[in-house]
């Protein structure tokens, strides 16, 4: 752990100088600030709310300044106090470094520095002087023995982030892609997305909007609209885009005897694919269906997610010279033997979560008329709308569950002909996982919800079918209500039951949609690949690698059940590791992958308001389809926004850009990330 001799965070002054370092206590909450990568230890850091130094012998002039050289470089120039004055602070700090402290001393930098603060319009220019002007008020003396010790640049590196690029699995850089639809460039915005996955459109109607959630102008009013501007640049552009790929945009092609298999075609597979296409290897794709998405293209119904919209992304792959084998399902038609055999030298698993999870109540068998396990639904409705295949209901549906795909099964089953779709979930509605956005439309629709109510039996009925066989039927549920109980060690409530309300729900239709889980017959132990006690593949959390040489895994088949941006930010991951396996035989040190870590595990991004200036201004939300009309097709509901709605809420962005750096003992190894 870390020991501060001196600096300032959030207005607090640390100084320990004098004192021998075994004379300085550890640092609560600096884990992890030991090293920066192996043998190389963190100096200082500086950041938005201030700085830490940790080694004697440190220039903090120079630290300073490299930290403004990276704030200036960075300052988007459209206002004059960021713009101007980072500038002049950068050029002022090299003077000192490179002169010394004149007679002037220190008096301007200290204004300049303040006006800075206190003037700028973004993120970015309200925090990057707060360090220098809490070592021009506390720490002159170090600033005067740096400028007269100065010898060179220490090592050290710069990172510029966001909270909502922070809070976005694949480090999308929300604020530039935004800038670029202010400024009348969506191509150039899309092309910011692309850098990271390429299933723009698609993230831009489902995705679950961590970044939203993170966003610092809801403290203000609302979150910006991130999601509905991703959709807005992908679809404006879509023509564009889809001229964009070829395998003459690859540069550096490797040898044909490198080729990659990535098993499972959903959208950590495309993902990886299109990052290793990109990269120059060749790719094959082997998936179990007859078609690419995985469950973005047989779980999420066409309301929600158009199948010619996933298609056209999907196809992406192709158009850089990948290959799809359909029909190829890992465990049964190919194997990880066969494929080394077959001479790929690295196999990217992208296998899913393809098969529900049971009640576990009494009663309950798959084999009853009438019981659907949510994901074969949504499977029978992904068929009902592609090929006309019947998937109609009647009566009454009961659906267990709160998440995602609950929600998808509930809509779907009003919009195959049900009298009446009812929800039942174990826990209040502000516990349920499902997007809110999704439980809205659910209520809007006419489903009739069940909070703190857990099923406990399934009530079945023997029936004559019109062949003359008898059949057992579902034709009720039996529920219990919950009540909450204390607050966990993680602060989640726990549920019991409330002795003595069991009650029955009548229903045609039972839909358990409780979890996913991997087909437990992809992997055997003889593949050498573990898997855990849920069911997951065993994978390292930085690389991807599982226990097998050579074999990586990423998406729901190692995460569990996850987001469609979770499942892409691995596919980025899993082709990066999959890269450096293939050309060093080992995975590279990423800086600003151990940037991120910095940030997160002491959390210098906290939820702590930079007090700007800001005019309310309620962000634009798109329309939709009348809740009548809509609930009888699978039509998109979401309707898209305009140039003029997307200009609107693009100039809600705060660009909230923080900057970090680093001073280490050594150089730190550099490569792309």
């Amino acid at each position: 752990m870390a020991r501060v001799i001196y600096g300032i965070w959030d207005g607090t002054v640390h100084d320990n100088r004098g004192k021998a370092l075994f004379e300085i206590p550890d640092a609560p909450g600096f884990e992890g600030f030991d090293t920066f990568n192996q043998g190389n230890s963190i100096r200082a850091f500086v950041g938005d709310r201030g700085f830490f130094v940790f080694e004697p012998g440190v220039n903090l002039l120079d630290a300073l300044w490299q930290y403004m050289e990276r704030a200036a470089r960075e300052s988007c120039g459209k206002c004059t106090p960021c713009r101007v004055g980072t500038g002049i602070i950068r050029d002022s700090l090299a003077a000192l470094l490179r002169d010394g402290v004149g007679s002037g001393g220190l008096g301007t930098l200290v204004q300049l520095a303040e006006q800075v603060r206190s003037t700028s319009l973004c993120g970015l220019g309200r925090t990057c002087t707060v360090a220098l002007c809490g070592a021009l008020e506390h720490f002159q003396d170090m600033l005067v023995e740096g400028a007269r010790t100065a010898s060179g640049q220490q090592h050290g590196m710069s990172y510029v982030t966001a909270p909502c690029i922070e809070a976005c699995p694949a480090r999308v850089n929300v604020p530039r892609y935004i800038d670029y639809i202010r400024d009348g460039m969506p191509s150039h915005s899309l092309g910011v997305i692309l850098q990271k996955y390429p299933m723009a459109a698609t993230c831009g109607r489902v995705c679950v909007r961590f970044c939203e959630q993170a966003c610092r102008r809801g403290l203000v009013d609302e979150p910006v609209g991130i999601k509905i501007l991703k959709r807005y640049v992908a679809d404006h552009e879509s023509h564009l885009a889809q001229g964009w790929f070829s395998p003459d945009i690859v540069r550096d092609r490797k040898p044909g005897n490198l080729k990659v298999a990535v098993v499972g075609a959903g959208p950590a597979g495309i993902s990886c694919a299109y990052h290793l296409l990109l990269n120059g290897y060749p790719v094959d794709v082997f998936e179990a269906r007859n078609e690419a998405g995985g469950m973005a293209a047989c779980g999420i119904p066409s309301y929600r997610l158009p199948k010619d919209v996933l298609r056209t992304e999907t196809d992406i792959v192709e158009r850089l010279g990948g290959r799809f084998f359909y029909g190829q399902r890992l465990g049964h038609d190919v194997s990880l033997d066969g494929l080394r055999e077959q001479g790929y030298k690295a196999v990217f698993l992208a296998l899913g979560c393809p098969e529900g999870r049971l009640l576990g109540i009494e009663g309950e068998d798959t084999s009853l008329e009438g019981y659907q396990p949510g994901i074969d639904f949504l499977l029978r409705v992904h068929d009902h709308v592609e090929s006309q295949a019947d998937a109609s209901l009647s009566g009454v549906v009961v659906v267990v569950g709160g998440g995602n795909v609950a929600m998808d099964c509930v809509r779907s089953a009003l919009r195959l002909g049900a009298r009446e779709v009812h929800l039942v979930y174990r826990r209040t509605r502000d516990a349920m996982p499902a997007d809110h956005e999704e439980i809205e439309a659910a209520e809007k629709e006419g489903v009739v919800f069940h909070y703190l109510t857990n099923p406990v039996r399934i009530i079945t009925r023997q029936m004559v079918d019109s062949a003359g066989v008898t059949r057992d039927r579902v034709v009720g549920v039996e529920v219990v209500d919950m009540r909450e109980g204390e607050p966990d060690a993680r602060g989640r409530r726990g549920v019991v039951a409330v002795s003595g309300s069991g009650r029955v729900i009548p229903c045609d239709t039972l839909i358990p949609a409780i979890g996913q889980q991997m087909d437990s017959t992809a992997l055997s132990p003889e593949d050498g690949v573990d898997v855990d006690a849920r069911g997951r593949v065993v994978s390292d959390q930085t690389t991807l690698a599982t226990t097998r040489p050579g074999v990586f895994a990423g998406g729901d088949c190692a995460l569990g059940p996850s987001t469609l941006i979770q499942a892409m930010a691995t596919g980025l991951k899993g082709a990066r590791s999959i890269d450096d396996y293939l050309r060093y035989g080992r995975v590279r040190f990423f800086p600003r992958s151990r940037m991120r870590r910095i940030i997160r595990d002491f959390k210098p991004l906290s939820q702590q308001w930079v007090d700007t200036p800001v005019r309310h201004l309620y962000r634009i939300h798109a329309q939709e389809l009348d809740p009548a009309y809509r609930r009888q097709l699978f039509d998109e509901v979401e309707c898209p926004i305009s140039a003029e709605d997307a200009y609107h809420e693009a100039g809600r962005c705060l660009r909230c850009y923080r900057v970090y750096s680093v001073i280490t003992e050594a150089a730190i190894p550099q490569c792309d990330d």
